[in-house]
Parts: structure tokens; sequence; C-alpha cells
């Protein structure tokens, strides 16, 4: 097909997951994310945020990119592919990790689930996923390894909240006591076969849980009726937004990219120098962790508003006149009723307190206070 054709300039058609029809039928507004339709939300992000923080909020993450990695070298594989040390995971244990460049920047972040000794789930962001996956091809040159798109075979629900362990118990009969964080196991949840993991991007406890996705709309049904009598409610990608910013979580596009290696984002400890072999990256990472220890450029940090202005990504952080930093993230907080931002910031204006620092709101430089991260902790 030829550039001018107009078929090419056609928009990809959107994909929708499996729930698609329930979020039309609860009214929710949906937007394109990653190419995805997605719920943004289904009444007020405010109310399904704060519900979130105090009983439990349902989510559809189906837009979320699973790639499994089996055979004798998978865990080698990983190892050479990934900044963490994979193999030294147990299985049904999971752990947060990066992929790479060889130049060190950001491809992106990873949740990287072992269910058994030869075979591992990565779950790749919405907006990566293809470029995880042609990585990890191209990176199992060599190994005894397959590498396989396992999007389309999974739906994945996601139930976050204080509430959320009550609400799950009363529908499987898994032992979610006995489940940590960053842990998985194959259960049946409402009668349905899951793979149920404890994670989630919220700065709360909660569950995902991976499906096949002619499964979701049961379990859909399952969890919302079981949440009834402790004010579940359905969440969009807009609360979603709030709930990480406020629990310091870095959003991939925003906080993480390729210009920045995980050393500049503050996330070095997820790099594993200790593994046995090499790994894409290391040599750039190597440079990067020592340039992070005795000049650290700029610094991710929070900001608290002073007053009721609410800064976005790609504004401006200032002090003295001088542009010294750039918003990544920005929102009002339901929790804290106050506008918050994380922000790169030049080091000599990073620690907590510092005075003088503003954002630059359509010219007008509206004042901060640097804070440390996250924003917000829930009480154990």
């Amino acid at each position: 097909m030829s550039s001018t054709d107009p078929a090419s300039a056609r928009p990809a058609e959107q994909r929708r997951t499996a729930l698609d029809a329930v979020h039309r039928a609860l009214g929710a507004t949906m937007t394109d994310f990653a190419g995805w339709d997605m719920p943004l939300r289904y009444g007020s992000e405010r109310d399904e945020h704060l519900a979130v923080r105090t009983r439990a909020g349902l989510f559809d993450l189906s837009h979320m990119g699973e790639i499994t990695v089996t055979g004798p070298q998978a865990a080698a594989l990983l190892d050479f592919a990934l900044v963490g040390n994979i193999g030294a995971v147990k299985a049904g244990r999971a752990r947060y990790t990066m992929i790479c460049r060889a130049d060190g920047g950001i491809l992106d972040d990873l949740i990287v689930y072992r269910l058994a000794d030869t075979e591992f789930m990565v779950v790749a962001n919405a907006s990566n996923a293809q470029v995880v996956l042609d990585a990890l091809v191209e990176r199992a040159a060599g190994f005894d390894a397959e590498v396989r798109d396992d999007r389309d075979a999974y739906a994945l629900l996601a139930v976050q909240g204080p509430e959320s362990s009550g609400i799950l118990a009363s529908v499987t009969d898994a032992d979610l006591d006995g489940l940590k964080y960053y842990a998985g196991l194959p259960g049946t949840v409402a009668g349905v076969p899951a793979l149920i993991a404890r994670t989630g991007y919220t700065g709360e406890d909660g569950f995902e849980l991976f499906v096949r996705p002619e499964h979701a709309v049961e379990l859909w049904q399952a969890l919302t009726k079981a949440g009834e009598g402790v004010g579940l409610v359905p969440c969009g990608l807009s609360c979603r937004d709030t709930l990480r910013l406020e629990a310091g979580m870095p959003l991939y596009g925003h906080e993480l990219n390729t210009s920045l290696t995980p050393f500049d984002a503050g996330l070095g400890r997820v790099v594993k120098f200790d593994k046995e072999g090499d790994f894409v990256g290391r040599a750039a990472l190597e440079a990067a962790a020592e340039r992070a220890a005795s000049q650290p450029p700029r610094v991710l940090v929070g900001l608290v508003a002073e007053g009721r202005r609410v800064p976005r990504a790609g504004y401006a952080v200032v002090a003295g006149g001088e542009v010294i930093g750039e918003v990544t993230s920005g929102a009002p907080s339901p929790t804290l009723g106050k506008p918050l931002a994380m922000a790169y910031v030049d080091a000599a204006h990073a620690a907590p307190g510092t005075a003088g620092v503003g954002v630059d709101i359509r010219g007008s430089h509206e004042p901060y206070e640097v804070v440390p991260l996250p924003f917000y902790k829930r009480q154990k």
C-alpha cells in the first residue's frame, strides 16, 4: 500500500476488552488509551478514588500486555534481557523490574511473575507491549526458550482497597492470608480459573486476577455482587492515575522514558549488577550508577501546592527566576485535598523543604513545597 493511499492514513481500529459491553452498560466515559477503548470514569473520579482509599474499587486492566517466556533457559534469557535478577525469583513470586536499551534508556517497567521453574509471565504497559515483545524475541536468539505473545489469552481485573481481601475471600478458597505482596498463585475465583496476584498500582492492598477473556464478565459480576455490602465501585483510568500519583509510583511516558536510565529515575535499586553473566545495557548502566553517586543529575521529587492551581506534565519548575526542572505528573489529590506533582528538579533544589520553589502555571509562578515521595502511605 502506498503512503498516499487514503487507507494508510486511517487510525488503527481501537481494541476493546472483554468487558466493553459492561462498561457501556454502566455509563462509563470511554477514552483511547494505547489503542484500547478504556473506561476513564463511571461517575465522579473523586468518588472512585476515595472508594479505593477507604473501601474498594474494581478495575478492568485488560489492556496490559502479557508475554509468556518458557523453556529450559527462560530464566537465563530474562536475566540477559532485563536488568533484574529474575533467576533468583522463586516460583509463585513476582518482581518489579525494567527492560532497557543498550544505552541504558528505559524501554518499559515490568512485573515478572515466575509461574513455574521454567515458565514466566512478563506484564508490560499497554503502550509498550509490542516494543517489549519485539525486544524479548530479539534477545532470545541463542537461548533455549520461547517468547509467546499472550495478550489475547488474558483479561485482567483488579480489586484494590482496604476491603479487597474480604471481598475476594468471599468468592475464593485460595489462601489469601498466605499470599504475600508481589506473589501469585493459581486458584478459582467465583468458579473461574485465575492467576491471583497480590500486586497493585494504587498504594492500597489489592489483587489482580488474570483470567481467560470469556470468563471476564462472569467474574466482574461476581465481584460486584460480593462487594455490594462494603461499598465496592467500578473505577476507571482517571482515578487509577491520581491513586498512583499519591503513592509516588512512576508512569511510563511521564516519569520513565528512553532518555532516562533507572538511576536517573531514582530506581537504580532494580538494576542487579551482581547477577551472573552479561545483560543488555550493563556497561551503560554501570556508568550511570557512577554518575548518580558522584553528581546526580535532576532528582525526582514530590511537590505540594500552597495554592489551588493544578500543575500538569511539562510545566516548568522554577526557583529564583530560573528553570530548575519539569513537572512529569500533576493532579488534584482527593486524599490530601491539595494539588500534587512529581517533577525532576536540579539536585540543588531536591531536598525536602527547599525554599523558593514554584511551578510556572501559564506565566504565574505558583509556590510549591518540595516533599519526599510518596505523598501517601497506607496504614498497615
